[in-house]
């Protein structure tokens, strides 16, 4: 069981991240929940859906999305994140890069962090361990404006795998409690195709980290380049992606359609549980 700032998140089974960009240009959703109302309808939307945690964001990460200002950012989650500590009971993830995005995140209620850049920015590792809540260390080769630009591995799984091994190492070195610590691949962050699905079949390598893994595939290119589908058709795909996370590992998978994917890993949970003791 995962304290988030008081709240629970149990992940001895897979649970659902559920995605609300409060954005204007992000990739799949940009622009939908800009405005608060509709922010909040659709977090209360998910929670109801099953999403067993909540993952605020206010900058993309799209490549080639234009940099937000830390004031900007703090503006649009810390006004969501307040109002949701009132309205929703499932634990609530900011996901920042920017120390100050996450102090003022926490200080409103976010019980995690994640954090794209496994909190390699000036102050962020401090940030993190000071605001003692758990963090998402993700793998991303570049930065989200020039990542997709030639990406190029000698043996993708390894490299992540050691990469992801280092930033638990530095983490623990500077206080972090390990039982706080996440795992992400980074899916489609400086990864072409192939390497996605290097990641993805080869998944078990980072469970063998000990931390938990969270994987997101939800409407990305990946699933457009296997399937053709423009973003807004890829349901399907992103389902079958998340069910097979699952059964490579992941113990959590962030998501735009939440109740389609609940409804998957519950069927998907069920099966790989059948005839083992509790």
């Amino acid at each position: 069981m995962l304290d988030c700032a008081g709240r629970s998140l149990d992940l001895s089974r897979p649970c659902v991240m559920g995605v609300l960009n409060v954005t204007p240009d992000s990739f799949s959703d940009g622009g939908d929940f800009f405005d608060i109302d509709r922010a909040l309808r659709r977090a209360e939307r998910m929670v109801e859906e099953g999403a067993d945690i909540l993952d605020i964001g206010g900058e993309s990460t799209r490549p080639g999305a234009a940099p937000v200002s830390v004031r900007e950012e703090i503006e649009r989650v810390v006004p969501v994140i307040e109002a949701l500590g009132h309205r929703v009971s499932v634990p609530i993830s900011v996901d920042t890069s920017k120390p100050e995005v996450m102090c003022a995140a926490v200080n409103a209620g976010a019980g995690m962090i994640n954090d794209v850049c496994a909190l390699r920015g000036p102050g962020a590792l401090k940030t993190a361990v000071e605001a003692g809540v758990p963090v998402c260390l993700m793998h991303m080769q570049g930065e989200p404006r020039t990542m997709q630009a030639a990406p190029a591995y000698r043996a993708v799984v390894s490299e992540v795998r050691d990469f992801l091994r280092r930033r638990i190492e530095v983490c623990v070195k500077a206080g972090m409690a390990p039982d706080r610590i996440i795992v992400d691949p980074g899916l489609g962050f400086g990864k072409t195709l192939v390497h996605n699905l290097a990641l993805l079949v080869g998944l078990g390598e980072l469970c063998s980290l000990g931390s938990p893994v969270l994987v997101g595939l939800s409407r990305k290119s990946m699933i457009g380049d296997l399937t053709g589908r423009p973003v807004t058709e890829r349901l399907a795909g992103s389902l079958a992606a998340a069910v097979l996370a699952v059964e490579r590992g992941a113990r959590l998978v962030r998501v735009h359609d939440v109740a389609a994917t609940v409804d998957a890993l519950r069927v998907a949970w069920a099966v790989r549980s059948f005839g083992k003791p509790e």
